[in-house]
């Protein structure tokens, strides 16, 4: 089987699960548009590929006011584009038992990453994709964090369940709009990338090497993105989906299904 979409924008190539990605849509034939703050990481990816393959822009996401620019731009230079997949984050430690250590703009700054960018990006990019006959596809990278959080990184984990909340609430109204949107979540466990490094995390130790490696997760999960699945839990996430997620979203749909209804 191949993955269903022919060009995907994929938010926050510029390494780890976003650039595996990247490499992945290339190698099943599809064109890749990559988007990060690190012109050499991105121009070092189409180097590989080749322009025809993959294309590069620099954006930083954080930048909500440009989010609606950055948009229309991507979407008259690329105007066949049916899928946009949004990986960016970063993960700060936070300890509230020392509130005095807790820096709230690094906090609000991992928020808007996580989150709110996010929003703002699936506000500029929908009417796009309402507007197309075949089925598109907004892909989140959440986290198995998003389920059970932390106590580490609490605002890591606050903005990825956010975000769940807010995937699963989407998936639902896109479907009373125009077009054939599918809403797909990824759960990640700990995977072995920058976002635990030291230059990030300085209180995590040999943190490259947490989670599982980088290759396990990608070749797992884009297995279940070709097979069409809208929920991609991989590694200890799907023993959080077995236990519990299963059930709440059964009880999601419920309660939904009443509230139409009414």
């Amino acid at each position: 089987m191949s993955f269903k979409y022919n060009k995907v924008l994929v938010i926050g190539a510029t390494s780890g699960i976003g650039e595996a990605y990247a490499n992945k849509i290339v190698e099943d034939g599809k064109k890749a548009i990559i988007v990060g703050r690190r012109k050499e990481n991105l121009d070092a990816l189409v180097e590989k590929h080749g322009k025809d393959k993959v294309e590069a822009v620099v954006f930083d996401i954080t930048q909500l006011d440009q989010i609606p620019n950055f948009a229309a731009e991507v979407i008259k230079a690329h105007p066949d584009l049916d899928c946009v997949l949004l990986n960016s984050g970063i993960q700060r430690g936070f300890n509230f038992a020392k509130p005095e250590t807790v820096d709230l703009v690094s906090l609000g700054l991992e928020f808007t990453t996580n989150y709110l960018s996010y929003i703002h990006l699936t506000k500029a990019f929908l009417p796009h994709m309402q507007k197309q006959e075949k089925e598109t596809a907004l892909i989140y990278v959440s986290s198995g964090l998003a389920l059970i959080p932390l106590p580490r990184c609490p605002n890591y984990c606050a903005s990825k369940a956010a975000l769940h909340h807010f995937v699963l609430a989407l998936r639902e109204q896109v479907k009373d709009g125009s077009g054939n949107i599918k809403v797909i979540e990824i759960f990640p466990p700990a995977v072995q990338t920058e976002l635990h490094d030291a230059k990030h995390q300085p209180d995590i130790e040999n943190g490259r090497s947490i989670g599982i490696p980088l290759d396990e997760f990608t070749n797992d999960s884009w297995t279940k993105l070709v097979n069409g699945d809208e929920n991609i839990p991989v590694g200890t996430s799907v023993n959080l989906f077995d236990a519990f997620e299963h059930t709440r979203q059964q009880t999601f749909q419920k309660i939904f299904a009443n509230h139409r209804g009414s």
